[in-house]
């Protein structure tokens, strides 16, 4: 009997999913989020069956993608979300836009009906024929790139381009159409690991630019630095506090960026915008320069400054540039401020900064909105929103990931919770969804193996809170803390202070989540606190755990959140003039009163 040793160079005929979960492992990618279906299970499969990718089914396509999000936020690699066709497809839309509106790398797979049953009534039929919808039209807008994978030899050409799209500025999502029959298609699975798809060199700097902005800023006595989220995804923290320390400058951030530099550091000067602190407006109407660093300044970053914008010279260093006339120097983010840092003067030590407030935080005024008989518990204590956000404080570990919600929760957590010093602090701005963290909070807690904490209201729990489920079953290290008014307070303050008051569409019945959640998870440790120092007391002991933990704390709906729209209505506002004067920057229509409409 004659033995023939195989060639190791030859290549093995195997699935195109097989062939697609074996070049995602050798792209780096380590987590495959989604939920299944008839027309992505074969995907699945391959993964179940390659080993190297870990496959996590969350409970609903919307979170699939924030947990994806999360992951690429928090390892600075492509989050990878995988879904079947029809309402799965769909679900995928509105986190496929946050993506896109907050530049995240995301490639999004999506399982498609058989080719040969296109246009003869599939199931789920999207392909554009015979009257059904074309899911290339629908996910274009919210895609860098979009292309269907209609034959297996496409696929070596359409993957490395989804994943360059989906990580070239500006960064956001990749979708690939894939037909359930190309799926199942035999290809030749190589012998050799796939290599890692080489990224497309950055454009060089223009050095006209580069000495514009280097010449403005060296001629300023005065700077105030604003910073935004491009500074951590592009890991320039170390390059932006270089050139702080060399201009001398203050340094404020953006409300999504309040963990690209140190918020115990003497520069600090807050958080600059409608969620942020009255420092930040008094040092800007003091700078001779603001320099924006990787960030476009939108409204929430800038509600409240617009009048001192328009007197005070901005440059921009980032790879779009900003809302507000500037000199600008697009590229790189981590070369531009490496190259007008070597511009300046050197010293042999750093700069201090003018002497400045800080940020203090606003003194919130007293409850304002009638809270009716269904949203507190009869005898029920409430805890105040700082003091609920300091316990938070008090336990969180220095190297943990924080995701932020949106409402009154997220109002309060960006105005008063410093971020930690090596971890994430994340809220997702681009479209504001409620219910993004609980998925973005199992993202990067499966990818980076850290305590991650979830800070959520009631109402963002309702919508996407059974994702605690999927946590509970992956053992994810993440914190839920749950801040329950029983109400959409924010919308019940928007009511009361813009249409008159006098409705309880959102105020709820009084629900206790922690009860609920514990009935229906046994092995999670759910707590309901109703004091401060029992929230403190449960955090810690959900950080010396190994797996999820979820608390409730009960809130004040009446309570109003630091929200710069809000405060022109109470009278025991204490923002400085110059943060609140210029009532035109706030104005979106006469409808609103001069008021930032923000949904």
């Amino acid at each position: 009997m004659t033995t023939t040793t195989p060639d190791p160079h030859a290549a093995e005929p195997v699935r195109l999913a097989d062939r697609l979960a074996a070049e995602l492992a050798g792209a780096g990618v380590t987590h495959l989020f989604g939920v299944g279906g008839a027309n992505i299970e074969d995907l699945y499969d391959a993964v179940h069956r390659g080993g190297a990718v870990r496959g996590v089914v969350a409970k609903h396509e919307f979170s699939a993608v924030t947990m994806a999000d999360g992951y690429a936020r928090t390892t600075g690699r492509v989050g990878v979300v995988a879904a079947t066709s029809g309402g799965g497809a769909m679900n995928l839309v509105p986190g496929l836009a946050e993506a896109y509106a907050s530049r995240v790398p995301v490639l999004a797979l999506v399982g498609q009906p058989p080719t040969g049953q296109e246009g003869q009534g599939a199931f789920q039929d999207s392909s554009g024929r015979a009257g059904s919808f074309d899911a290339r039209e629908v996910f274009a807008p919210v895609s860098r790139f979009c292309a269907r994978v209609d034959d297996p030899d496409s696929l070596a050409e359409l993957l490395p381009r989804a994943l360059a799209a989906a990580q070239a500025a500006p960064r956001g999502p990749a979708v690939l159409l894939l037909p359930k029959d190309v799926q199942q298609a035999p290809v030749r699975l190589p012998a050799h690991a796939p290599e890692d798809t080489p990224a497309a060199p950055a454009a060089p700097l223009d050095p006209a630019a580069v000495g514009a902005v280097g010449d403005a800023l060296r001629g300023a006595g005065r700077v105030l630095v604003i910073a935004g989220e491009d500074v951590a995804a592009d890991d320039a923290r170390d390059e932006l506090a270089v050139l702080a320390e060399r201009l001398g400058a203050w340094v404020a951030v953006t409300p999504d960026a309040k963990d690209v530099f140190d918020n115990r550091d003497a520069r600090f000067a807050g958080v600059a915008g409608v969620m942020g602190h009255a420092n930040v407006a008094d040092c800007l109407m003091r700078a001779e320069v603001c320099l924006l660093v990787g960030t476009r300044l939108p409204l929430l970053a800038r509600g409240g400054l617009d009048r001192a914008l328009a007197t005070t010279r901005v440059v921009c260093l980032g790879p779009e540039p900003p809302f507000v006339p500037a000199t600008t120097l697009g590229g790189n983010l981590r070369e531009a401020l490496r190259a007008v840092t070597a511009r300046l003067p050197s010293h042999p030590r750093a700069r201090p900064c003018p002497p400045h407030a800080g940020p203090v935080p606003t003194a919130l005024p007293d409850p304002a909105v009638p809270a009716g008989e269904r949203t507190v518990p009869a005898g029920e204590r409430t805890v105040p929103q700082a003091r609920a956000v300091a316990a938070v404080e008090a336990a969180l570990p220095e190297d943990a990931h924080v995701f932020v919600d949106a409402g009154n929760t997220g109002a309060a957590a960006i105005h008063l919770l410093p971020a930690p010093r090596h971890g994430r602090f994340v809220v997702a701005l681009g479209m504001g969804g409620m219910g993004y963290t609980f998925g973005a909070g199992i993202g990067a807690a499966l990818a980076t193996g850290r305590r991650t904490y979830v800070l959520a209201g009631d109402g963002a729990f309702f919508m996407h809170g059974m994702e605690v489920h999927t946590a509970v079953e992956y053992g994810a290290p993440v914190t839920f803390v749950i801040f329950n008014n029983n109400a959409h307070a924010m919308c019940a303050i928007r009511e009361e202070f813009l249409q008159g008051g006098g409705r309880a569409d959102d105020l709820f019945a009084p629900a206790d989540i922690a009860a609920g959640v514990a009935a229906a998870f046994p092995s999670l440790r759910a707590t309901g606190a109703t004091d401060a120092a029992q929230l403190r007391t449960a955090l810690l002991r959900a950080d010396a755990g190994s797996g999820p933990a979820l608390v409730a704390v009960t809130c004040d709906p009446r309570e109003i959140p630091p929200f710069l729209p809000f405060q022109s209505f109470t009278r025991d506002t204490t923002t400085s003039d110059s943060a609140t004067s210029d009532t035109t920057t706030h104005k979106e229509g006469s409808d609103e009163r001069g008021v930032v409409h923000v949904g």
